[in-house]
């Protein structure tokens, strides 16, 4: 037997029902909508809800009053202690007998904020294991020049040894020993400087009024410049011997390690740091044109001329294991990696010379 349906609510129409009838209706179509089992779906009628809170939450919020600042009375007050302030400054006798016996103190500051000063004073390096030219100009603030020009290093600026005493200047300039005839005028001519630079520099101590100088005293010159000397190199032009052999002009890396100073202009090789003992390799083949001690900071090395135009140096070894003479063949172990000479740690030196000149030898290396 069909059962029917009992009316809960009767038919009642629109105009008996007033404004509420839409929203009524509303309510009966989301209730009437069904879940996949035939119930009605709780998440549409919760989400429903919340949005009809969410607008009357919104709907009070906007009907509060908040409380005002009264910021005419602030000023007011501001204004009256400062008044009061002006007025105490003027009479001090006026002020409380509690005020008057209030005294300054001087409390401890944990941070202070003190500025950098520019260093004036000349300091000594000493150089240590690793220290190369361009390293210490980096470290101190200054160009590898000044370092250079301080120390007399014209002839072999990149050629350090260790425990080596070295002048750092302040800033960038030259450290000028004073001659019999030198005057400021010719000083500050003969490195292009300015005479006025010298005597305001008061490191020199020179009086600004009647600057006056003698034989030996030491001027650091700001700014000032030397000549930049073009280092040449001997090219061997002697005989070549018998069956010696002929370079392709295709280099090869002439030891393993890591690049510790590059090619630049007061460093016109390249270093290759490793260990001691590590074998050292012709770039190219050639003939040995130079093996053996070099006083001039190389220490032990080995020269190979590549019949092309071109030669290879390879210095601070610890072992020399060629003569010259001899042909070698690309890729033959010449000598083994030391520090020897004016070095300051076990790493090849290379060279790479054409007519006189140093090349750049990453240019030729793969």
């Amino acid at each position: 037997m069909r059962e029917e349906n009992v009316r809960l609510t009767p038919d009642i129409s629109p105009q008996e029902w007033g404004p509420g009838y839409e929203i009524w209706q509303s309510l009966r179509n989301v209730l009437a909508q069904r879940g996949p089992e035939g119930t009605t779906s709780l998440v549409r009628v919760a989400s429903h809800l919340v949005l009809v809170l969410v607008a009357l939450g919104v709907l009070a919020f906007s009907r509060l009053t908040l409380p005002g600042w009264d910021i005419v009375q602030v000023r007011q007050e501001t204004a009256q202690l400062e008044a009061e302030e002006a007025a105490l400054a003027l009479n001090p006798a006026e002020a409380p007998a509690a005020e008057q016996e209030i005294a300054l103190e001087r409390r401890a500051v944990p941070f202070t904020l003190i500025p950098e000063r520019a260093r004036t004073e000349i300091i000594t390096h000493t150089v240590v294991a690793g220290d190369t030219l361009y390293a210490l100009a980096n470290k101190y603030e200054i160009g590898a020049e000044t370092v250079m020009w301080a120390n007399n290093m014209e002839q072999n600026p990149d050629l350090l040894r260790l425990g080596q005493k070295l002048i750092i200047l302040p800033f960038n300039g030259v450290y000028h020993t004073v001659g019999a005839k030198d005057t400021l005028e010719s000083i500050a001519k003969k490195y292009k400087a300015n005479t006025a630079d010298i005597i305001a520099y008061e490191p020199n101590l020179l009086d600004p009024k009647n600057p006056t100088i003698h034989a030996g005293q030491k001027l650091i010159v700001p700014g000032g410049r030397k000549p930049v000397v073009v280092k040449q190199v001997k090219v061997y032009t002697g005989p070549v011997p018998a069956n010696a052999a002929r370079g392709s002009g295709r280099f090869v890396w002439p030891t393993a390690g890591y690049i510790s100073q590059g090619y630049k202009p007061l460093h016109r090789a390249i270093d290759i740091a490793g260990r001691v003992g590590i074998p050292v390799k012709a770039s190219d083949s050639g003939y040995v044109v130079e093996a053996g001690w070099s006083n001039s900071g190389y220490g032990y090395f080995v020269v190979v001329d590549h019949r092309n135009g071109f030669q290879t140096l390879y210095a601070h070894l610890s072992r020399v294991l060629v003569s010259p003479g001899q042909s070698v063949g690309k890729g033959a172990t010449i000598g083994l990696m030391g520090s020897s000479g004016r070095s300051t740690g076990p790493h090849l030196h290379f060279e790479v010379r054409q007519g006189g000149g140093l090349r750049n030898p990453f240019s030729y290396l793969p």
